[in-house]
């Protein structure tokens, strides 16, 4: 099954969350309501860093990916 980059998650248990999932590489559930960040791969001390670099880019896209997300359902 081929999956889209990023998925619109919902939970009625956290009214005042906006979840993303990014299901590419590396996998992660975004918090937009804090940015707390949830990360579905292992990564070692070398990755991290990487990651830390690059954290701000994945808010961005998710960000990006729920404006849209939200503009389609006002049209």
């Amino acid at each position: 099954m081929e999956l889209p980059k990023f998925i619109l998650g919902d939970n009625t248990d956290y009214p005042d969350a906006i979840f993303i999932i990014h299901t590419e590489f590396p996998r992660f559930i975004i918090n937009l309501e804090n940015d707390e960040v949830e990360w579905f791969e292992e990564f070692d001390a070398h990755d991290e860093k990487e990651l830390e670099s690059e954290m701000e880019n994945y808010i961005n896209e998710a960000t990006a990916f729920y404006d849209r997300e939200i503009a389609r359902y006002d049209d």
